[in-house]
């Protein structure tokens, strides 16, 4: 008697794999460090336990994350150009929204760099021997020369002679790519013709299947952490990991200093008051701490300006609905202090006049960032390669990733929330916002 396939495998074997891909990811890299820590000191302490099995287990590590790698750039560059298409915004708002996202996004960076220098959070606990890397020369201007692409396929590839991936030039490339799509697409529909729709319809796709490759991608991230974390723990004992609530305050303390200025700010340029503006957003907040997601939170945060801060609706639709597809304050904060974090670990800190490199790299990252699952963890890769740093090392920010990306998107919310306060400018319309389903009957009606 034939077995089909599904007969000859063990029902058990089926419900553990689906048991094990439906927990969170978060509890599986967990597991991943427990037991990549157990294995690491059942093996061995020291220097001298640099076998070739250990090495091993660091190249099974590296091997998953070059496919995070592999993958991270077309996925920015399509996801890029999906949020222009998706966002419904005029030139002259997007103009201004583009200032404060900006703005609030610079901010963010120069504070992450600010805490990272003056704390040193990756000192604390510097590895016995530290990997020597050569971190690349900086002249602002060559560099910045280079990364004016000369090939529009060529931005997609890895450098041939390093095998560095630049993001710079693909994302200059979406964002123009983007616009010009987006300006044949409302061109064509004004004059009642829909040929370029095709073209976004099929970004739509695209963005899908990438979305889908990188969900099977990270579910092997769990066993990437297992790999680096028992190389790092038999060769270089628990040192590496004792930094860890270091850097964790150091960031808290970090997106806390976002947070005043976020209150400076709307407080400042706009009619709300600080109290009332986080009275009035908590319930927002609060879904962005327990789902990680700026975009599912997005709806409500937008419910909250309305009916609970007063907003006017094209400024909680701009600041809620499309400043949420592209500001990704917390994340560039994170994506600067983790760079510098590792380096100092590794005894290897960043030069100050090097340091423009990474802040350049941060807001690239929280540009791509929006709208990606793990978003963190595909755009440190990119910047990790960028600034010369073993991308091995990123694993060792994994455990730590699932507390702090709740934090970091408590940030993104509030400065969705800060900007569609200050669009709202300093005088409060007299008109008092309606409930949500109350406008949706008028509409109805009319």
């Amino acid at each position: 008697m034939t077995h089909t396939p599904s007969e000859s495998t063990p029902d058990s074997a089926r419900s553990w794999y689906g048991r094990w891909t439906r927990a969170p990811l978060a509890l599986r890299i967990l597991a991943g460090m427990v037991l990549g820590i157990v294995f690491g000191l059942a093996w061995n302490l020291g220097a001298d336990s640099q076998t070739a099995a250990t090495r091993y287990l660091l190249d099974v590590g590296k091997l998953i994350l070059r496919l995070l790698s592999m993958i991270a750039l077309p996925l920015i560059f399509v996801a890029i150009i999906h949020a222009l298409l998706a966002a419904d915004v005029g030139a002259r708002t997007a103009k201004r929204l583009a200032g404060l996202l900006l703005t609030n996004t610079f901010v963010a960076i120069l504070i992450g760099l600010l805490v990272a220098n003056l704390l040193q959070p990756g000192s604390q606990a510097m590895v016995t021997e530290p990997v020597v890397t050569a971190l690349p020369e900086l002249d602002l201007w060559d560099e910045l020369k280079r990364k004016i692409p000369d090939s529009f396929f060529g931005s997609l590839v890895p450098h041939w002679d390093t095998g560095r991936q630049d993001i710079i030039p693909a994302i200059l490339i979406a964002l123009g790519l983007g616009i010009a799509i987006r300006r044949v697409r409302d061109k064509e529909a004004a004059e009642g013709r829909s040929g370029v729709q095709t073209i976004a319809e099929l970004f739509e796709t695209f963005y899908s299947i990438f979305l889908t490759a990188l969900n099977w991608i990270v579910d092997l991230v769990p066993l990437a952490v297992f790999s680096i974390v028992a190389h790092v723990v038999a060769t270089q004992g628990m040192k590496p990991f004792i930094s860890l609530l270091g850097f964790v305050g150091a960031v808290l303390i970090a997106l806390t200093l976002q947070t005043c200025y976020y209150l400076a700010r709307v407080s400042l340029q706009s009619w709300v008051k600080p109290l009332a503006f986080l009275r009035g957003g908590s319930e927002a907040l609060l879904t962005a701490f327990s789902t990680a997601s700026s975009t599912a939170s997005a709806p409500l945060n937008y419910k909250c300006l309305r009916e609970k801060i007063g907003l006017r609706e094209e400024s909680a639709a701009m600041g809620a609905l499309v400043g949420s597809n592209f500001n990704n304050d917390g994340t560039a904060l994170y994506e600067a202090m983790g760079p510098l974090y590792i380096a100092q670990m590794l005894g290897q800190p960043i030069p100050m006049l090097q340091q423009p490199m990474v802040a350049l790299m941060a807001v690239v990252a929280s540009v791509g960032a929006p709208g990606i699952p793990e978003a963190g963890l595909v755009t440190m890769v990119l910047v990790f390669q960028t600034v010369g740093l073993p991308t091995e090392y990123v694993a060792l920010l994994l455990p730590i990733d699932w507390f702090l990306d709740r934090c970091r998107t408590m940030v993104n919310v509030l400065g969705d929330m800060s900007v569609a306060c200050v669009l709202d400018g300093n005088v409060r319309e007299t008109q008092p916002a309606r409930p949500m389903k109350r406008r949706a009957e008028d509409q109805a009606e009319g």
